[in-house]
């Protein structure tokens, strides 16, 4: 089953799950409950925090919930805030694009100077779905892979470079989900 954030990130052969990690889980419950998905394959846009530049192609089947706040040692959490896919599927026939580690939030960060928190744990990635995505694979013990293009970083101008570079990103997504999947 491939999936989709959905509202302006829809694609023909991808199921929308919605923006975040709230509706995402609760949408993706949902298809996976009726559909029955043999495999989830996750594609989207995504920030970067300085490690890729916009139009980079990146795979994934690790993601965080960490916000800045944790980051800078002003808050904690008593849940699990890294999930790993229990299960991988392998997309990458013809492919050599790095796997990377995801940070989701509800939240873009904009501030340039706080990357290196990211960085530093080796997470160069943020799109608010992943998270939940990984989180219900492995609920059903199902295979999962994300597939990301950079269209920002994660600075003041994210939101005006994400506008700027959406539409390309989306054809990109488009031409790798063609080429790789065979849809």
């Amino acid at each position: 089953m491939i999936l989709c954030a959905g509202n302006n990130e829809h694609f023909n052969f991808a199921f929308p799950i919605g923006v975040g990690l709230v509706q995402s889980a609760i949408k993706l419950t949902q298809y996976v409950l009726e559909q029955k998905p043999s495999f989830l394959f996750f594609v989207g846009t995504a920030g970067s925090y300085g490690r890729y530049k916009p139009f980079d192609l990146v795979l994934s089947h690790s993601a965080t919930n960490i916000e800045l706040s944790f980051q800078q040692n002003q808050s904690y959490t008593p849940i699990q805030n890294i999930v790993h896919a229990k299960q991988h599927y392998d997309v990458s026939r013809g492919t050599n694009y790095p796997f990377e580690t995801v940070n989701s939030s509800n939240y873009i960060t904009t501030a340039s100077h706080l990357s290196h928190y990211y960085n530093e744990k080796n997470i160069p990635l943020e799109n608010m779905e992943f998270f939940s995505v990984l989180h219900v694979a492995n609920t059903f013990d199902l295979p999962c892979l994300g597939f990301f293009v950079i269209t920002n970083y994660c600075d003041e101008n994210a939101h005006r470079d994400f506008m700027l570079n959406h539409a390309k990103a989306k054809e990109l997504i488009t031409l790798h989900v063609e080429k790789n999947m065979r849809i």
